[in-house]
């Protein structure tokens, strides 16, 4: 691959990410417009398409992987949310730090 070609694959993963980044920014008005859970998924459907149709071979895995990701997120694909993770109970043999 000589340095041009890197550059077109370059700018071609800038505009995926841009689509990318423009669709998580207009979700939440995407989700306000939209009349019913049917009007949701029909323009989710619509821009992950179009966004699928754009997307070069090279970089198809890593857009598709942030769509599911952004999918699980707004509740358009089946998947577990998770933010993080935190102890339920505090760790056996470690004092707990005591507090004022």
């Amino acid at each position: 691959m000589d340095h041009g070609t890197r550059c077109i694959e370059d700018t071609g993963m800038d505009a995926d990410l841009t689509a990318l980044d423009a669709l998580e920014l207009d979700m939440p008005a995407l989700q306000a417009r939209a009349n019913n859970l049917f009007a949701l998924a029909t323009a989710w459907a619509e821009r992950h398409d179009a966004i699928i149709a754009a997307t070069p071979a090279a970089s198809l895995g890593v857009v598709e992987a942030r769509l599911r990701r952004m999918g699980i997120r707004w509740g358009m694909v089946p998947g577990a949310r998770v933010t993080g993770q935190f102890p339920a109970l505090p760790a056996m043999g470690v004092p707990e730090a005591k507090t004022r």
